[in-house]
């Protein structure tokens, strides 16, 4: 019986990150899938750019669903991925990849943002 060795990697990946890294996972995840979506568009391939954008929609409700209310910046949060949603759906829907072009550059923003804040807490510790 063997295994995929890159599911093997990406399994013990998850399984002893940080709760940060995660979080840098999903990021990465959301960028990977949604620049599929896009290859997928360019190609008229709508079943696969569906798919994709599924994915990355999957991923934007689960860092919807991390935030802690605790900081009143979540809420800013909370909107903007709810806007990145609504222009996953918009794109989807209407074949627009200006749409998706505009929700990728926002989950590179917060991508970027979050690696500057993890690095920042790891120089102060």
């Amino acid at each position: 019986m063997s295994k995929n060795p890159y599911a093997t990697y990406a399994a013990n990946s998850i399984n002893t990150a940080s709760r940060e890294e995660l979080v840098l996972m999903l990021y990465e995840g959301s960028i990977k899938y949604l620049n599929q979506s896009i290859i997928a568009l360019e190609r008229n391939d709508y079943l696969k750019t569906n798919e994709h954008v599924k994915r990355v929609q999957d991923i934007v409700r689960e860092l919807q669903s991390t935030l802690n209310y605790d900081y009143a910046v979540s809420k800013d949060f909370f909107d903007l991925y709810d806007y990145i949603n609504r222009k996953l759906v918009s794109g989807n829907i209407t074949k627009n990849i200006d749409d998706f072009n505009e929700a990728l550059l926002l989950l590179r923003d917060f991508r970027d943002m979050w690696k500057d804040a993890m690095h920042k807490a790891k120089t102060e510790k």
